[in-house]
C-alpha cells in the first residue's frame, strides 16, 4: 500500500513554517490519541502516520530531502525518517507535544514515557482566609491594613531529604501492557502524599511536616473601590509547604460597613436630605456629608419633594479605574404633622391662594424619569 503524502496526512501545504508543522501535529496527536480512541485500530494508525509525517517535516534536512525525492528519500531506512520507531519512541521523542497539551507532570496516561518533565515537585501550602471591615471613607480613598495572622512556617532545624520512593517526583508510575503496547498511569506517592520530600529531622514542637504556627502582622494593600465580598489575594502569607514547597496565599474578603448616612450603588453615592417647608419655598443651603468631608450646597427657592441634586465626582472611584461615580441627593420636604392654632390658621386663609395651588411644569420630570436619569 502507498504511502500517503505527509503534507495531506496534517493537512499542511509545503510552505507552511515549522510553528505550523508542530501545530497541525499536535492537533492530529490529540485527536488520535491511543489513550482517547481505546481499541480504535485506524486512530491508532492515523496517530502513527501524524508522528511519522511530523518526524521529517520537523527536521529540516529531512524535509528538504523529502521534498526532493519524496518517500523515496528514506527507502531502505525504515520508513520513519531513517529509523525503526515504536509506540515508545514515538512519546518519548515528542513528549515537548504532549506535555503542554496535558498539563505536564504526567496527569494523562501514556505509551512508555512521561508527558511532560521530570525534575522534583514543589508543593503549595494551604490558603488562609480572613474578613477586613472597611468604611465607605476607606473604600472612598483606598487604606493599608495590618492585621495579625496565625499561619503555619517552617521550623527553624527542619530538614528533608528527597522521598525515597518516588525520588522526588511525587509520583510514583506503574506500567502494564496492553494490546496496544505498554501503557503507563501515573498516581500520586503515599509516602510523601505528592510532596516529593520527606522530613529528615524536625523539633518536638513540630507537626509533621516540619511547621510551626506564628503570628505575624501582615500588611494589605487595599485600593479605592472594592465592594463588598470582593476577595483580594497576598501572595505567600498563606501557610508554608513542606520542603522547597511555596507558600500558600492570604485570601482578604472585604466587608463593607453601613454608613451613617450615605448610602453605596456601585460607584455612585445616595443621601438623603430633608428639609423643612419654609425652606423649600424660601430656599436655603444645608451641608451634607460625602466621602472626603461636608460640602455645603445651595437648594433653590420652590424646590419640589423629590428632586435629585446630582454631586459629580462625590461618589465612590471605579475599581476599573474608569473614574468616579457621583454623589445624588434627594430633597425631601418635610411636611409637619402637627401645627398650632396660629399655624393653621396661615394655611386656612392661604388654602385657595393660586401661589399654593400645583402648577406641574413641563421641566418637571415625573419620578421615573428621575429613576432614569439617576442611571444615565
Amino acid at each position: 500500500m502507498a504511502k500517503r503524502d505527509y503534507y495531506d496526512i496534517l493537512g499542511i501545504d509545503k510552505n507552511a513554517s515549522a510553528a505550523e508543522i508542530k501545530k497541525a501535529y499536535r492537533k492530529m496527536a490529540l485527536k488520535y490519541h491511543p489513550d482517547k480512541n481505546p481499541d480504535d485500530k485506524e486512530a491508532e494508525t492515523k496517530f502513527k502516520e501524524a508522528a511519522e509525517a511530523y518526524e521529517v517535516l520537523s527536521n529540516a534536512d529531512k524535509k528538504s530531502r523529502y521534498d526532493q525525492f519524496g518517500h523515496q528519500a528514506f527507502d531502505g531506512a525504515g520508513g520513519f525518517g531513517g529509523g525503526s520507531m515504536n509506540m515508545d519512541d514515538i512519546f518519548s521523542q515528542f513528549g515537548d507535544i504532549f506535555g503542554g497539551a496535558f498539563g505536564g507532570g504526567g496527569g494523562f496516561s501514556g505509551f512508555g514515557g512521561g508527558f511532560g518533565g521530570g525534575g522534583q515537585r514543589r508543593m503549595k501550602g494551604s490558603n488562609l482566609r480572613i474578613r477586613v471591615k472597611l468604611s465607605l471613607e476607606e473604600i472612598a480613598n483606598g487604606v493599608e491594613k495590618k492585621v495579625k495572622v496565625r499561619r503555619k512556617v517552617q521550623a527553624s532545624g527542619t530538614t528533608y531529604r528527597t522521598c525515597p520512593t518516588c525520588n522526588g517526583s511525587g509520583q510514583v508510575t506503574r506500567v502494564t501492557n496492553t494490546i496496544l503496547g505498554r501503557m503507563q498511569t501515573a498516581t500520586t506517592c503515599n509516602t510523601c502524599g505528592g510532596a516529593g520530600q520527606t522530613i529528615d529531622k524536625k523539633p518536638n514542637d513540630a507537626d509533621a511536616q516540619g511547621l510551626i504556627v506564628k503570628e505575624e502582622t501582615v500588611s494589605i494593600k487595599i485600593p479605592a473601590g472594592v465592594v463588598d465580598g470582593m476577595q483580594l489575594k497576598v501572595t505567600g502569607k498563606g501557610n508554608d509547604a513542606l520542603g522547597n514547597g511555596i507558600s500558600g496565599d492570604l485570601l482578604v474578603a472585604i466587608e463593607e460597613e453601613n454608613h451613617a448616612t450615605l448610602q453605596r450603588e456601585g460607584d455612585n453615592l445616595h443621601y438623603d436630605l430633608y428639609i423643612s417647608l419654609p425652606d423649600a419655598v424660601l430656599g436655603t443651603s444645608k451641608e451634607i456629608d460625602t466621602v472626603t468631608g461636608k460640602v455645603r450646597i445651595k437648594i433653590e427657592a420652590g424646590v419640589q419633594s423629590g428632586k435629585i441634586l446630582r454631586l459629580r465626582g462625590k461618589g465612590i472611584p471605579s475599581i476599573n479605574g474608569y473614574g468616579k461615580g457621583d454623589l445624588l441627593v434627594h430633597v425631601n420636604v418635610w411636611t409637619p404633622k402637627t401645627l398650632n392654632k396660629q399655624q393653621k390658621d396661615f394655611f386656612e386663609s392661604n388654602k385657595e391662594d393660586e401661589h399654593f395651588a400645583p402648577k406641574p411644569e413641563s421641566s418637571d420630570k415625573s419620578f421615573f424619569e428621575k429613576v432614569k436619569d439617576m442611571f444615565s
